[in-house]
């Protein structure tokens, strides 16, 4: 105020001397006068600015959250998405629902979301997002674990969304992991690759995990289910037949794996899992994402479309990459099944507590 002060009042020494030199009056006043509504202009817009920016940071938004089933990965990028919200100041009231597995059920909440009217709906899992996707072209949707959306329909196209929805694969380094089965049960001759056929990523990764294996001079072979009912049943027929169960980040097989572990260690057949929560409930080991990141990096996403404006259909979906992959071995498992996994770095051995 002061500065602004001093300047009126320079201008105003400097319209006398102007007036001395033959300048009208009524034009010196009128100038002045101008100059002082600027100057009041000026302030009152950085007040507003300001409000604005209050009223911005002070927003509550809501946000709708459809997980498809509980399991440890899921859960993990439930909450590393809500972490970042946290740590980036943003405020929300999440209606988190959970559709247990059940297709129906995924299709009576993204209803209710929906007609609730909520900023972004944050789901995960493939038949999640789809059912959220089917239900609304206008709410923002941020996806996650799902291998390849444009794959299962969701997005145009990886690269360029076009639409209302976009998020972050959890496409896992499924060569790599072969790799890994090569080099833990180097006999190995025969893999049974366990998945839910009604799971597009499941099926892609399956196909990807087959690819592999003929490279690496390994015989594979699916082994499906439809249902939770069937993993027993299924996983009983492997035995004898298969050397070791590849189990990709399948939804159904990751609920179910207590079921699929017991089966096979008592069988002594190592699973090699496509991520670490199955490791951690038995299987052997793995190498790949770290969900929690996924689903900071999805909240990142989330923050962008909720405080800036950001449009999900010019928003490319985004990835872990290779190097953010990590190695876990459950040690438990590998004495159970006689693998000597001493040579590895504690950091990527698992003991349950």
């Amino acid at each position: 105020m002061k500065k602004t002060l001093a300047f009126l009042l320079s201008l105003g020494l400097t319209v006398s001397m102007l007036a001395g030199c033959g300048s009208k009056t009524n034009e010196t006043t009128a100038a002045t006068d101008a100059q002082t509504e600027s100057a009041a202009g000026t302030e009152k817009s950085t007040a507003d600015d300001d409000a604005a920016a209050t009223t911005t940071s002070d927003k509550t938004y809501k946000i709708g959250v459809l997980q498809y089933v509980q399991h440890d990965a899921l859960d993990a990028s439930n909450e590393g998405f809500f972490a970042a919200l946290d740590d980036l100041g943003i405020k929300y009231d999440a209606d988190q629902q959970n559709a247990a597995g059940e297709a129906s059920s995924c299709q009576t909440i993204s209803e209710t979301l929906v007609n609730d009217g909520d900023d972004l709906i944050f789901t995960i899992a493939t038949p999640a997002a789809q059912s959220v996707a089917g239900a609304t072209s206008d709410i923002p949707i941020l996806l996650t674990a799902v291998t390849d959306p444009a794959e299962s329909g969701l997005v145009e196209s990886n690269d360029a969304p076009g639409g209302n929805v976009t998020g972050t694969s959890d496409m896992t380094p499924v060569k790599e992991q072969i790799d890994l089965l090569k080099k833990l049960i180097p006999d190995a001759k025969t893999v049974g690759v366990l998945y839910c056929s009604a799971e597009s990523n499941s099926v892609l990764q399956a196909d990807m995990a087959k690819e592999a294996c003929k490279a690496a001079g390994l015989e594979a072979a699916d082994y499906t289910v439809s249902s939770s009912n069937e993993i027993q049943t299924v996983v009983e027929s492997m035995i004898g037949k298969v050397d070791v169960i590849y189990a990709p980040t399948d939804n159904m097989i990751a609920a179910g794996m207590a079921t699929v572990a017991m089966i096979a260690n008592e069988n002594k057949i190592p699973i090699i899992c496509g991520e670490e929560g199955m490791v951690k409930e038995g299987g052997l080991a793995t190498y790949g994402i770290n969900y929690y990141e996924l689903g900071y990096k999805t909240g990142e996403m989330a923050a962008k479309i909720l405080t800036e404006g950001a449009d999900p259909a010019s928003m490319p979906i985004e990835y872990l990459s290779t190097e953010e992959c990590s190695l876990l071995i459950n040690k438990e498992t590998a004495d159970t099944l006689g693998i000597d996994v001493s040579s590895y770095d504690a950091d990527s051995l698992y003991t349950a507590e």
